[in-house]
């Protein structure tokens, strides 16, 4: 039986941010995801607070959590980029104490986009250097880092467009904790062969996040065979969470039964 869990920074968006946990194990999940929930890299003890007391209250597990980034400007992480280095570094602690706090054990590390007029292997060398620091942290915890191929058409700029890229990128880091993030989502877009990616990655898989294809909406409303898809994970031996990533002004967990059934 497949285990989804939310990605409430994408879902229940028009709910404030500490009432999705409620709305997610309202809607019959035990399991949720986050990218970075704050404005700021270090925030305030008393958000910190917060932000971990409506996920326990709510009765769901953290499941996901991205470190400190810069999506909502328009960025896509944090890792690779020289000026963003120090923040990304002061936010790993943080970012681990959540997750320890909250039984976490996977924690997405956006890569970065490529910064104009920089040699890219110093981007990958530093990219490697920070992946490393925070895998360090988090085995402190039990946890993965993970490493996350987007798809060219939304993020031009970020260097990771397809499986092998991100997985060689886990590799430069060299700790045994550093993971795949299998979006199929944006592996799709950039038509990759979905089957061969589960079964030439399988053991550096971390995390499996969906949407279907081209729009990013829920199962069902494009062209991805999920059940085929979901099915290729067990056999592969994927027994991890899959998070439910795609856009929904109203969400609609209908499609799910079929997959969640005992």
């Amino acid at each position: 039986m497949t285990r989804f869990d939310v990605n409430a920074s994408i879902l229940f968006t028009g709910l404030p941010l500490l009432e999705r946990p409620a709305a997610v194990r309202a809607a019959g999940f035990d399991g949720i995801e986050f990218w970075w929930p704050f404005a700021e890299a270090v925030p305030a003890d008393k958000d910190v607070d917060a932000f971990v007391g409506a996920v326990q209250d709510a009765g769901v597990q953290l499941v996901g959590l991205n470190f400190a980034d810069d999506i909502a400007s328009g960025g896509r992480g944090l890792v690779s980029r020289p000026a963003d280095s120090a923040r990304f570094r002061d936010n790993v602690d943080v970012a681990i104490g959540i997750a320890g706090r909250l039984g976490c054990t996977a924690l997405n590390a956006l890569y970065g986009n490529r910064v104009a007029g920089l040699d890219p292997a110093e981007q990958d060398e530093l990219a490697a250097e920070n992946l490393a620091i925070a895998a360090r942290a988090a085995a402190g915890i039990g946890a993965v880092v993970l490493v996350e191929a987007l798809n060219g058409y939304e993020s031009p700029s970020y260097p990771l467009v397809s499986a092998e890229a991100a997985v060689e990128a886990a590799g430069r880091a060299g700790e045994p904790n550093v993971m795949f993030l299998c979006d199929l989502y944006h592996l799709a877009r950039m038509g990759e062969d979905l089957e061969a990616v589960i079964a030439g990655h399988a053991a550096r898989i971390g995390h499996v996040q969906i949407a279907d294809v081209p729009g990013r909406g829920r199962p069902g409303t494009g062209g991805l065979d999920f059940g085929a898809l979901l099915s290729v994970l067990e056999r592969h031996g994927y027994e991890g969470w899959v998070g439910l990533e795609y856009k929904d002004a109203e969400p609609d967990f209908g499609w799910s039964r079929e997959f969640t059934r005992d």
